[in-house]
């Protein structure tokens, strides 16, 4: 069977029944009148079960989507890793090759960027990345890119982080640019919020949370209210979907 007659895609992740990637994948597909494409929710409980999604139907699946929490776990299931996604550290597209190869890359980067960069302004020059797994690091590989300085928040101690604990007002006055990489405030534990001095808020600071539902977080809603602007995930999901697809389709 040859790549352009293999009809099947799908996303690997836990807790994933709110899966955006599914319903954004199964729309195009009617838009585009390819009607014997399908998308699949793969909800394993460990990575380890991953070889055995594929076992025997290599043929089938022309690609998949990676989310919380593999990103980084799923590297080492993979043939070859795009030389970006290898810097990163973290995959999120795995392309299926015509030999049956599965090739890792990063789309999150390209969704970040061209999500957060109309909302840049000049006194935006540091910024603070809540949270340390796969999706943080794009996070951060983009704010290298623009040159702006960060720091991951974090509940521990470690390198280039600081842990919440010590967020000050001189901190949260320096760092203008938050962003909310962990899963704190998705659907449907709404109330909660990374555990921030919002107090420390104002107008200068811009708040993006890569949570889309709800499309405004307890997060952004504590933002919005002491002036902040605001973002959240829907648009940078957008594009790297858009990507992942034309990854699949070159």
């Amino acid at each position: 069977m040859t790549i352009n007659n293999r009809t099947k895609f799908g996303i690997i992740g836990k807790d994933i029944s709110y899966s955006f990637s599914r319903n954004y994948f199964q729309e195009k597909f009617k838009k585009l009148g390819l009607n014997a494409y399908k998308y699949y929710n793969f909800d394993i409980p460990e990575i380890e079960e991953f070889p055995f999604l594929l076992y025997h139907r290599e043929d089938e699946f022309r690609g998949l989507n990676v989310t919380i929490p593999y990103k980084e776990a799923i590297i080492k299931y993979l043939d070859e890793i795009d030389a970006e996604a290898k810097k990163i550290g973290a995959v999120n597209t795995i392309k299926v090759t015509d030999d049956n190869k599965l090739v890792g890359y990063n789309t999150d980067v390209y969704g970040f960027q061209k999500s957060i960069e109309p909302l840049l302004k000049t006194h935006h020059k540091k910024a603070l990345i809540l949270g340390t797994g796969g999706a943080s690091k794009a996070i951060a590989y983009v704010f290298n890119k623009l040159n702006i300085d960060y720091k991951f928040v974090s509940r521990t101690v470690g390198e280039n982080r600081f842990t919440y604990e010590i967020l000050d007002t001189e901190i949260m006055d320096d760092y203008s640019i938050i962003v909310n990489c962990s899963p704190v405030g998705t659907h449907p534990a709404i109330e909660n919020a990374p555990q921030i001095p919002y107090q420390y808020l104002s107008d200068k600071h811009l708040l993006y949370d890569l949570i889309y539902n709800p499309a405004e977080t307890k997060f952004l809603q504590k933002g919005k209210k002491l002036g902040a602007n605001i973002k959240n995930g829907l648009e940078m999901l957008e594009l790297q979907a858009e990507k992942s697809w034309e990854i699949w389709h070159s």
